[in-house]
């Protein structure tokens, strides 16, 4: 059941990771680069993409 619902909301980590990409790098590239995992824009995407989609699978899986 697990992998049907992380395949069904993969979409949604893509699309948080991409936005997540763009709007870091706008702002390290401003030098505000506080609250960077390790001081990685890809890194601290990537986490935050996952985290996503994580979050959503499991909203999905109680909501049916």
């Amino acid at each position: 059941m697990l992998p049907e619902l992380l395949h069904q909301t993969a979409g949604i980590g893509v699309g948080t990771f991409l936005g997540a990409l763009i709007g870091l790098s706008v702002r390290a590239r401003q030098g505000k680069r506080g609250g960077l995992v390790r001081g990685s824009v890809f890194l601290t995407s990537v986490l935050v993409g996952m985290a996503a989609w994580v979050a959503m699978a499991v909203l999905r899986g109680i909501m049916g």
